[in-house]
This record gives C-alpha cells, sequence and structure tokens, in this order.
C-alpha cells in the first residue's frame, strides 16, 4: 500500500511539472495576447455614459453592424436615453421593417415604430450558417458576456478599483486586431480571417472596419480606432441601459450605510455610558 501511494505522489509531481513547464516555442508562438486596457468615461463607480459617443456608436452599427448582427433587446424608444427626441426616434424606427401580422393573422411587413425592438437581419440560425459561415452574435448582452482573464494579481486591485470593463477592452481589441496574413507556421481554416485577439485566432467575421468609412458630423476622428471605441461603448449601454442609475443608487446606498452605521455606534455609547 505504501509503495503504491508513492508510486501515485511520484507521478501526480511527474504531472504538475508537466503542466507548469514552458511549453515549446511553437504553441507559445500563437498566443492571444492580452487585450489593452482603455479609457472609458463610464469606468469606476462614477463613471457615466458619454451620449455624444453612444449616437456615434450607433450610427456605426447601423451603417456596418447591422447587416450581421441584431439588437434584440433594445426598443427603438431606448434611444431616447442617448439624447434623441421623440420625433427622431420614431424616425428611425421607421426605417426598419418589421414582420408582424395583419388583423386576419396574415405575415405582413410594415415600418418600425419606437416600441419595436431591432430586428436581427437574418430569418433564422441556418440562414444566417449559409451567408455567414456562422451564427453572428445578438448584440443585446455582448458587452456583459465577452470576457478574459486578467489573472493575478490584477484582479485583486480590480475590487477596489471596481474594474469591471473587460467585455469593452475584449471587443475593442478583436475590432483592431485583424491581420492581413497570420504569422508564420499557423495555419489558418478556411473562410476565417486571422485575428490576433480573438481565442484560437481563427474568426469567421472579416475585418468589418476601415478608416473614413463612416461619417461623423462632430469632428471625431473618423478611424477604426474610433469606431471601435464607439460602437463598443453603444454595446455597453445597451447591454446595461440602467448602469448610472445603479451606480447612483449604490452611492446613495454607502452613504446611508455610513450615516445608519456611525448613529448606531454613538447610541450603543449613550445607553451603555452608565453600566459598569
Amino acid at each position: 500500500m505504501s509503495r503504491t501511494i508513492l508510486a501515485l505522489a511520484v507521478a501526480g509531481s511527474l504531472l504538475g511539472l508537466s503542466a507548469i513547464a514552458p511549453q515549446p516555442a511553437a504553441a507559445q508562438e500563437h498566443e492571444s495576447p492580452v487585450p489593452p486596457r482603455q479609457k472609458w468615461s463610464f469606468s469606476g463607480p462614477f463613471g457615466t455614459f458619454d451620449r455624444a459617443q453612444l449616437q456615434r456608436g450607433l450610427k456605426v452599427y447601423r451603417e456596418v453592424c447591422a447587416v450581421c448582427h441584431g439588437m434584440k433587446m433594445v426598443a427603438f424608444r431606448n434611444l431616447e436615453d442617448l439624447g434623441y427626441s421623440e420625433a427622431q426616434v420614431k424616425q428611425i424606427a421607421s426605417e426598419y421593417k418589421i414582420k408582424d401580422l395583419n388583423d386576419q393573422g396574415e405575415p405582413i411587413e410594415r415600418p418600425g415604430q419606437p416600441a419595436d425592438y431591432f430586428p436581427t437581419p437574418w430569418p433564422n440560425e441556418l440562414a444566417a450558417r449559409a451567408r455567414y459561415n456562422a451564427v453572428p452574435p445578438d448584440f443585446s448582452v455582448l458587452a456583459k458576456a465577452r470576457t478574459y482573464e486578467r489573472g493575478f494579481p490584477w484582479f485583486v486591485f480590480d475590487i477596489f478599483t471596481q474594474y469591471r470593463e473587460e467585455g469593452v477592452d475584449y471587443i475593442h481589441a478583436v475590432l483592431i486586431g485583424f491581420e492581413e496574413k497570420p504569422p508564420a507556421g499557423f495555419t489558418l481554416p478556411a473562410g476565417t480571417n486571422y485575428n490576433k485577439y480573438f481565442p484560437g485566432h481563427a474568426i469567421a467575421m472579416p475585418p468589418p472596419l476601415s478608416d473614413k468609412q463612416v461619417e461623423y458630423t462632430d469632428g471625431s476622428p473618423t478611424t477604426v480606432d474610433q469606431y471601435s471605441k464607439d460602437v463598443t461603448a453603444f454595446m455597453m449601454w445597451a447591454a446595461e441601459p440602467h448602469m448610472e442609475a445603479r451606480k447612483r443608487i449604490g452611492f446613495q446606498v454607502m452613504i446611508f450605510l455610513i450615516v445608519f452605521a456611525s448613529l448606531l455606534y454613538f447610541t450603543k455609547k449613550k445607553v451603555w455610558a452608565d453600566a459598569h
């Protein structure tokens, strides 16, 4: 029995060493780099959305991303939170075709209304796979669904700095991470594109953005990097439109707890001051 236990212990030690031992250069050569951390207006416990950036991001989404990606959990009326008027929201909604039923139960297409949701540009997943070689993910909560490992000790610091922007940093990195040719020794599957930040590096989506692709009227740079930041910020708003209210209420709750704890402390001292 003791020899069996010793053998198992030695085997476990060897496995552990092999797990932490340096991998061959060929295996390390194509590891995904950590997405660069960006500065976002909504970062931190007091961060807020930049409405001008969100409007630019909506423009990039409508002119570029909406060809493949839907946003089925966001209603047109929610765009009023971005600073649009009711008339502007009605105009934006009317530019979309919504599948519906008439009074006789027959399928029709009608102009969108503020209460409608952003439609998906493909009828079903089979059609999406046939058209794009993959099912493009919905944009509604993508900014909260995507993340990456920051590792030690960064995740410890994140607890105190309230860093929660892994998703938007990752999406921005993917949008700027396309390269024309894969590195030497990397075999790119047919129908895919090389992206240095995408896990596995082979992504079905071709580079969606290029410089001067979308016209801005506020003087912002018309570059891939700026487009990526703007549409990513818009995706963050789509995923958590009530973020500002959550942070405001959280701060108010913390103030209340501090005051309440102070009152309890002084009440306790007053009550027990003569108890000796």
